[in-house]
């Protein structure tokens, strides 16, 4: 592979993995410009963490080429791990040790001496708001706050392109905002981050851009925004106040709208695609206003990156892709 140009943090071609009779990845293509972040999605058994583990050189590919700040993965893969944070599924912290311990030994690893490893140590616990607890046996830590200070531990050599590999898995909604945060902080000093998750609301708030992966295959790639107008309008919802209502709200939606209806019977929810936005919204209700019917709630959505997902792929992201 040429010099990776630049601008690009992350390159990746043709990536290929089979694990005996299955194919893991199928050709795999990525790139992320320098500063960016890239989500990387799919169901589990997609084949994102083998894509991570070929960038990160703790698995070799069967064919393909790749590189990571501009080291080959292949050719220097000591070059890569020099320059890169890795965060995996599960944060590698050893809970006999406080929190700074476990941050000093990394550093010390990578050849820190003992008062540059001490001061670095502090910085990060600080920086990910780990300091109160920081000399606290990592055991007595929640799911949160171990997956910040194994994430502080990922950037302890200052890596200019970090992997994180499905950052808030297990955590609480609260835990995952708060990742959320100290990932958005990261971004800000101008890290190069891969992203890989199966939560889409995580992707669509800190991907730059998303490339899909099903099956070992990348079958859609582009902004957040890109992709959610490949499948149309936004999304025109009523929900009626009796089911002898909905036949009537069907067919309004059906005039107004761009396409079928679909009803849930038991919510007496009524969708249907809409191009024209809020004036689809004003036109049905005036329509059923001027019948007497009775609309409970109504309601404009633009398509989601769940939306995206099942539009292509005919399934959830939480679901077991089959081998």
């Amino acid at each position: 592979m040429a010099d990776t140009d630049k601008g690009v943090a992350v390159r990746a071609r043709g990536l290929v993995k089979n694990y005996g009779t299955t194919r893991a990845l199928d050709g795999v293509d990525l790139e992320i410009p320098t500063g960016q972040v890239l989500g990387l999605l799919g169901p589990n058994g997609a084949g994102k963490t083998t894509t991570v583990r070929i960038l990160t050189t703790l698995l070799l590919p069967d064919s393909g080429e790749a590189e990571v700040a501009r080291h080959d993965v292949l050719a220097d893969p000591d070059g890569v791990r020099r320059s890169i944070g890795l965060s995996g599924q599960y944060a590698a912290v050893d809970e006999n040790l406080t929190g700074f311990e476990n941050l000093y030994l990394v550093a010390r690893l990578y050849g820190q001496r003992k008062p540059q490893a001490r001061k670095r140590s502090r910085e990060l616990l600080a920086r990910f708001r780990l300091d109160e607890a920081a000399d606290r046996p990592a055991k007595g830590y929640s799911g949160g706050m171990r997956r910040r200070l194994d994430l502080a531990g990922a950037l302890v050599a200052e890596p200019s392109v970090v992997v994180l590999d499905e950052p808030t898995t297990g955590l609480d909604p609260r835990g995952r905002i708060e990742m959320w945060e100290v990932i958005e902080q990261l971004v800000a000093t101008g890290a190069t981050v891969l992203l890989t998750t199966q939560y889409l609301e995580e992707a669509d708030r800190l991907a730059d851009s998303v490339v899909v992966i099903d099956r070992g295959r990348v079958i859609a790639r582009g902004t957040p925004d890109e992709l959610k107008n490949q499948i149309g309008g936004e999304r025109l919802e009523l929900v009626m106040a009796t089911a002898d209502e909905v036949p009537l709200a069907v067919r309004v939606l059906g005039e107004v709208g761009s396409g079928e209806p679909t009803v849930d019977e038991r919510s007496r929810r009524v969708e249907v695609l809409v191009d024209t936005g809020t004036k689809a919204l004003v036109e049905a209700l005036r329509r059923l206003d001027a019948q007497d019917v009775v609309v409970q709630d109504a309601a404009l959505h633009r398509p989601t990156l769940d939306d995206v997902f099942l539009s292509l792929t005919g399934h959830g992201t939480t679901e077991e892709v089959p081998s």
